[in-house]
């Protein structure tokens, strides 16, 4: 215990928020970035190859709608699991053990998935992969806001996702050249979205959250690794800028045992859950569906996943308008403003019935749904503090999946008893909602250190 004449070392000790959030962007930033999008790409692959895969299935295994729901619903139910698990054992256990652990247990399970024998061999395979898929999504989301400065994290997220959200075209790309290949051709592109698993080559690239380990109070540890940041930052860009008092919410209360459910975090936990819960059934109604609902309007199956080739090429652009806005406005209204704008257009994509307006339109959903994905995979983790922050982003991003558990049978039905518009009207419902919730209830958080 210190006295009046030595002070205790950890009082006069800088913090890693203070210590992070000074550093100019630098050579270890960009190649942590670089590794981020790696396992984004194969993941945001991962999470759409069943929907493309979906129409050649229908036609080898005489699959039904109300099947195809049923498996997708599956790797929903598994991507809750996930979530709630990688959250917590992010946060029991550090931020690099789990990125390298949840991204190879969804590599892992997508080759499971091309080994699949009918289709309660592929509903169990997707459970599995979606477990690994959503828990190295909140995993890394987190590890993003912790590691870059404050003023930069939405940024470099955006980033991260640029080059990510290739997989969902390069993946859509991949199965229209596999599928027509050969009977198995669906499953190469399975295999095609297991390649994450070559991120064992990179784990001697990444670095342990060094706000995790104070958050465990491991100080030597954090200083070891901020020592390592800053050495590398300092030998590309000279004399770091002088430490000053990171910018904090002043209403947060302090990070404590329970806190992810006192009355303060509960109430932002709702409100994300209700974003999450929306945006979820939005996306997922639109996205995993296109292939197959563009062949029952008529379109042959090499056609339809042409087509969604085309549309998907949207979402990196959309991503980059991101990475371009996300820190220069407040984020929550940059959130409601891009869920309006889908909601219009998906509206006008239900609705159009020739090759060129599907495409345009299509192109434009897919476009700002990737505006709109990295602002909220920015926003996520700025709700909690260090200690829950994993835990918490996972619950959000956990109930969404859930909910997606019977949004694809509520498709089905929908489709089923009112017909192709009526698909799109739910989706579009579910992104008015998103902007509702966020505007009316979510908190300012540009610019704001994380606690």
């Amino acid at each position: 215990m210190g006295n009046a004449l030595t002070p205790d070392p950890v009082t006069i000790r800088v913090s890693a928020a203070a210590r992070l959030d000074r550093l100019p962007i630098s050579r270890f930033h960009k190649q942590l970035m670089w590794l981020l999008a790696y396992v984004f790409f194969f993941e945001l692959g991962d999470l759409n190859n069943f929907g493309l895969a979906a129409p050649e299935l229908r036609l080898q295994w005489h699959l039904s709608i109300e099947t195809v729901g049923f498996i997708t619903s599956a790797a929903f139910v598994g991507m809750f699991v996930g979530a709630l698990g990688g959250g917590w054992f992010s946060d029991k256990l550090g931020r690099k053990k789990s990125l390298i652990a949840t991204t190879m247990w969804y590599s892992g399970f997508s080759l499971t998935n091309a080994l699949a024998w009918d289709e309660t061999g592929l509903l169990a395979t997707r459970f599995l992969t979606g477990v690994g898929l959503a828990a190295m999504t909140v995993v890394a989301i987190t590890y993003i806001s912790e590691m870059f400065p404050a003023a930069k994290r939405g940024t470099y997220q955006g980033w991260a996702m640029v080059i990510g959200l290739f997989g969902i075209p390069f993946t859509a790309l991949a199965a229209r050249i596999f599928i027509p290949m050969a009977t198995f051709g669906w499953r190469l592109v399975f295999v095609w979205g297991g390649l994450g698993i070559f991120i064992i080559i990179f784990t001697s690239k990444i670095e342990e959250s060094p706000r995790w380990y104070e958050s465990k109070k491991r100080f030597a540890e954090a200083d070891a690794v901020l020592d390592r940041i800053e050495a590398k930052v300092i030998a590309q860009s000279g004399p770091l800028p002088k430490v000053v008092a990171p910018k904090t919410p002043a209403d947060a209360p302090a990070a404590a045992s329970g806190g992810l459910f006192s009355s303060f975090y509960l109430k932002r936990s709702l409100m994300l859950i209700g974003v999450y819960v929306f945006q979820t059934l939005g996306i997922f109604g639109f996205m995993a569906w296109v292939p197959t609902l563009l062949a029952s309007r008529g379109f042959g199956v090499s056609q339809a996943l042409l087509l969604a080739s085309l549309m998907y090429i949207g979402a990196p652009i959309g991503a980059v308008i991101a990475a371009i806005i996300s820190d220069k406005w407040e984020r929550k209204y940059l959130i409601a403003i891009a869920a309006l704008i889908i909601a219009a257009f998906g509206i006008l994509y239900g609705l159009s019935s020739k090759t060129v307006p599907i495409t345009i339109f299509g192109f434009l959903v897919a476009m700002f749904l990737q505006v709109f994905a990295p602002l909220l995979y920015a926003y996520t983790p700025e709700i909690y503090p260090t200690a829950v922050r994993t835990s918490g982003s996972g619950i959000a991003y956990g109930a969404g999946r859930l909910a997606n558990g019977f949004g694809p049978l509520l498709v089905a039905f929908l489709f089923t008893k009112f017909g192709y518009e009526s698909v799109f009207v739910y989706i579009a419902a579910m992104w008015i909602l998103v902007a509702v919730t966020v505007t009316a209830f979510g908190p300012k958080t540009r610019g704001i250190s994380l606690a």
